[in-house]
């Protein structure tokens, strides 16, 4: 061997990229992944025809008119109210219990489990938010949204079958959202104001 070089000894390739996959494959088996997160809600279909237009239009009496605005306030209705004041609003006009000429029309419609009852089923509450308005202020306003929904659902459970709407199985959690669908209508955000950095 000639004197000052040295030998480098030869790498296996092939044994690194094994010991990466190892390591890849144990990271993917050992991290749990959440992927039912954000906020469920249900597109309306394409229109079929642009042509054809919607003559069943939303009578008023059937909208809430949920609004939050670039300083994080929230007006429903025609009313300025707090956050922790929105669920019940809700609820009062999602139940509509006294059948109320200015709340939501119901029809008569026949439910497994519940024979034939009124059911809300036109009603629609209608969010928009500025685009100025905090992202925690408006999940707060979905979530109390999503709550009066949940409320109404397991006090109907409990009611007619003595548990909460978790508890029920499939066929009877249906019955129980054919009485209280979501219907939560998401409009673009305006852009009224912005906030003062």
């Amino acid at each position: 061997m000639a004197k000052g070089k040295r030998k480098v000894p030869d790498i296996n390739s092939s044994s690194t990229a094994d010991i990466a996959f190892l390591l890849l494959i144990f990271f993917l088996i050992t991290t749990s992944m959440d992927t039912d997160r954000g906020l469920a809600r249900l597109l309306p279909p394409p229109p079929e025809d642009e042509k054809n237009e919607n003559t069943d239009k939303i009578k008023e009496r059937n909208i809430l008119q949920v609004y939050l605005n670039k300083d994080d306030a929230l007006m429903c209705g025609n009313d300025y109210i707090g956050v922790d004041q929105l669920r019940q609003k809700a609820k009062e006009f999602i139940a509509n219990v006294a059948n109320a000429e200015n709340m939501p029309e119901k029809t008569q419609k026949n439910v497994e489990f519940f024979g034939t009852c009124m059911v809300n089923d036109k009603h629609v509450i209608s969010l928009q938010n500025d685009r100025g308005s905090s992202y925690q202020a408006y999940i707060s306003v979905q979530n109390e949204l999503v709550a009066a929904y949940n409320e109404l659902r397991d006090e109907l459970a409990k009611e007619k079958f003595g548990v909460t709407y978790s508890e029920l199985n499939d066929l009877q959690q249906k019955a129980v959202r054919e009485i209280y669908p979501q219907r939560i209508s998401e409009a673009e955000p305006k852009k009224y104001g912005e906030k003062k950095r």
